[in-house]
């Protein structure tokens, strides 16, 4: 009688076990994701939300991370360094993510740098400026990591191609914020390398709306073509008083760019305008033996028919980088688990993950793991971008 009722409780507690087993295997892996919501860069931070929002999606319909899913807990910084570092602040005290995602924009990448370090944060940004994951005078960066390709591989690319075009003369036209600072830097310490000379360089604010005075500065230097670098409108304003005033140089944009909304707001004037770009820009061009293509028409397969973002925000050079960064991420969660350390480490070992913006090798020493050859030259042709010849 006592070996039954001891078999039955064996057999109850079993099953107890069983039962439980799964709502623990539930309990979800919390990520900060925090991205320009609200203010002048919003056309890239909402729609970068939606695509971390997607992969999430994706990631916990295939078994989440060995049985847990991740769940994202969402902030705006609204572009505001100060906010930014307020949201990442709640984040990792208050919420206790594991890891955060973001920002949008350099910017604010750098004011919560300083931060995410000392708290030893995963942080996979999706930013385009090379500082914060530079060291030296820029502070440290063993926990930052970044999706977009570094502002450097970008100028490496477009002087690459203007090498090839036989353009020795450059003329630069560059924002006054933190993006456009790093790409002046990295525009004027590797033209040399190139055999490229700068004859004029010019600045403005981001959110200036005539660009005039300056680009009639760098005609008279007599340049062979004028680099601009700035995300956003001012781009497109850029375009449109360079052909306002006749000047027949051609314009390159810089890697943040390669957006259909850059053609709507610059219109005509975008014609033949030129840039770095990730290859989701012209997929169907690429060669089916680019490992990247398929798994790029994946991505855009699910934004555009079963999501169906693409009504309201048209897939850009931008779109990939929250899919890459919570996929190395989640990926990184898989192998080494959600310890900081050991998660940190199992990020910065990621090699040959295929993206949407390219293939990622990284080391502890590059933290994006992106080059040159993840990068094409794009140029607007009959109102849509195209290869550039």
């Amino acid at each position: 009688m006592k070996m039954k009722w001891m078999r039955s409780m064996l057999a109850i507690l079993l099953v107890t076990a069983l039962c439980a087993s799964p709502a623990l295997a539930k309990e979800p892996i919390k990520i900060g994701a925090f991205f320009d919501l609200s203010g002048p860069a919003s056309f890239i931070g909402t729609p970068t939300k939606l695509v971390a929002e997607m992969v999430v999606d994706k990631i916990n319909k295939e078994g989440g991370v060995n049985g847990q899913p991740i769940e994202l807990v969402i902030g705006d910084t609204e572009g505001d360094p100060a906010k930014a570092t307020i949201i990442a602040k709640k984040f990792i005290y208050k919420e206790k993510v594991v890891a955060l995602i973001g920002p949008t924009r350099t910017g604010t990448g750098m004011a919560v740098k300083k931060l995410v370090e000392e708290a030893g944060m995963p942080t996979f940004m999706t930013v385009g400026g090379d500082p914060v994951i530079m060291g030296g005078k820029f502070g440290t960066f063993e926990n930052i990591f970044k999706s977009p390709q570094r502002s450097s591989v970008a100028v490496k690319r477009l002087y690459m191609f203007l090498q090839k075009k036989g353009l020795k003369k450059v003329a630069l036209l560059t924002a006054s914020d933190g993006f456009g600072k790093d790409g002046a830097r990295w525009l004027e310490k590797l033209a040399g390398d190139y055999g490229l000379e700068v004859v004029a360089k010019e600045s403005f604010g981001p959110k200036d709306t005539d660009m005039t005075a300056q680009l009639t500065k760098l005609k008279n230097a007599a340049p062979q073509a004028i680099v601009c670098w700035t995300i956003g409108p001012a781009g497109a304003i850029v375009s449109k008083n360079k052909v306002q005033l006749g000047i027949e140089l051609p314009l390159f944009q810089c890697h943040g760019l390669p957006d259909p909304k850059y053609i709507e707001l610059a219109g005509k004037a975008s014609e033949g305008d030129r840039m770095p770009g990730t290859k989701l820009m012209i997929v169907d061009e690429l060669p089916d033996s680019d490992p990247q293509k398929q798994v790029i028409q994946e991505f855009v397969k699910l934004y555009k028919d079963v999501y169906k973002y693409d009504r309201k925000f048209t897939i850009n050079t931008h779109s990939g980088y929250a899919w890459d960064a919570i996929t190395i991420v989640a990926n990184a969660m898989k192998k080494a688990g959600v310890e900081a350390g050991a998660l940190r480490a199992a990020i910065a070992e990621t090699k040959g993950y295929v993206g949407i913006s390219g293939i990622y090798n990284l080391t502890p020493e590059d933290h994006n793991g992106l080059d040159v050859d993840s990068m094409v030259i794009v140029e607007v042709k009959d109102g849509k971008f195209v290869l550039a010849q």
